[in-house]
């Protein structure tokens, strides 16, 4: 299968041709033909399997054809959870919108929205956003949806876990009922598809893997270890491996700003992603890291779905996700696009309910790894683990019981 038969116009061909893009991946074969005929799509696949592509790729054709944007208007709206995702769906599109001469561009909080506000009056052919900020600069009066064509709703799973549910309708209520609507997400639960109801008419489904399943190329295996000696136990492999870029998951803002701390004494150069940081200083952390300037990226959950670091080797979960599918996002950061990686949990005693949960969710045991100098029960010392037989007690004299006088 090659791109030129999925109904792609040879102007968009030719753009392919200039990109790294060599044959479709599974799910651009099954969702840019119907993105093309304007069907309603539901789309499951596995992170790194090319989803942006697969609904970007249409879009930008489709909307090449059309007139240009009115102000304030948006032709095709694509909804993300996070901040990081945002910029990096944006960037993938706008090489393509270049080319057309098509205007793309992302907003999101954290940062001053009133550059925000005045990008978006000359109109926006692709805008990329998070739903909170939408509806602070469509309450501005910054952005109008009357000439929106196509909807996109990326992780949507990831939107709802995170409580944007609301934000969501509210969203919908303000669309146009003539539109295309594309969902794509890593898994479709239960959830997911009684809120795409709502949202989707007689759509084309499509899953190109297995629900819940691990890409194949990804090695994963665990360290048991106790809750205090975590640190030590990642700066040792870190130093022990060599390891130059690696991917750490926490699960809080304050522990990934412990951690960074902690590394950074040991001379290993660290940086913290989470929502406390500023727009500003989490694009400069993940710059950095994505050109190895900085050896170690510590975030929470928030980042679980938004970034994509070429050839990323190695993924640690520091602590174990709250929600369990989460596992599958964390890891699914290094391993993409065929390439191997490496999935490494920390696992403390309190944590092996959660280990349980996760190893029936992807359906395998995960590998257990033992360093005698971590491992909880062998690190234990001699005077704890003292073989000496137990002399038994003296059983305690009974006391008379008092005469009455």
């Amino acid at each position: 299968m090659s791109f030129s038969s999925l109904g792609l116009s040879p102007s968009i061909l030719s753009v392919i041709d200039k990109t790294t893009y060599k044959t479709p991946t599974p799910i651009q074969n099954e969702a840019i033909p119907p993105i093309l005929r304007g069907i309603d799509l539901l789309a499951a696949a596995e992170t790194g399997t090319g989803k942006t592509a697969a609904y970007s790729l249409p879009i930008v054709d489709r909307l090449s054809k059309g007139s240009s944007p009115k102000s304030n208007q948006v032709r095709a709206l694509v909804l993300v959870p996070s901040r990081e995702l945002a910029v990096q769906i944006e960037e993938s599109i706008k090489y393509l919108c270049d080319v057309f001469n098509l205007q793309s561009y992302a907003v999101f909080g954290g940062v001053k929205i009133n550059p925000q506000m005045m990008a978006l009056r000359s109109g926006t052919d692709v805008l990329v956003a998070t739903p909170g900020r939408l509806l602070d600069l469509y309450r501005q009066n910054a952005i109008q949806f009357r000439d929106l064509e196509i909807l996109v709703l990326d992780e949507a799973d990831r939107m709802l876990d995170m409580g944007f549910r609301d934000e969501l309708q509210k969203i919908i209520t303000l669309l146009p009922l003539q539109r295309q609507n594309l969902m794509f997400s890593a898994t479709f639960s239960d959830e997911v598809r009684t809120f795409a109801r709502r949202i989707v008419s007689d759509p084309v489904e499509v899953s190109v893997n297995p629900q819940n399943t691990i890409a194949v190329t990804i090695e994963q295996w665990l360290y048991p270890v106790d809750e205090k000696r975590k640190s030590a136990l990642l700066t040792h492999l870190i130093k022990h491996n060599n390891w130059q870029q690696v991917l750490v998951f926490c699960k809080t803002k304050q522990g990934a700003n412990k951690i960074v701390h902690y590394l950074e004494k040991k001379n290993i150069k660290a940086a913290a992603i989470h929502g406390d940081k500023s727009q500003g200083a989490r694009t400069r952390a993940l710059s950095d890291f994505k050109s190895a300037t900085t050896r170690v990226l510590v975030a929470t959950d928030l980042a679980a779905r938004g970034l994509d670091i070429n050839q990323l080797p190695q993924v640690v979960n520091y602590d174990l996700p709250h929600i369990t599918e989460d596992y599958i996002h964390r890891i699914g950061r290094t391993g993409r696009a065929g390439r191997s990686g490496e999935a490494i949990s920390l696992v403390s005693a309190n944590e092996f309910t959660k280990l349980s949960e996760i190893e029936r969710l992807i359906k395998k045991l995960i590998i257990r790894k033992h360093i005698k100098a971590f491992d909880p029960l062998i690190a234990l010392p001699e005077s704890v683990l003292d073989t000496r037989p137990i002399k038994p007690k003296k059983p305690k004299k009974q006391k008379k019981p008092k005469q009455p006088k």
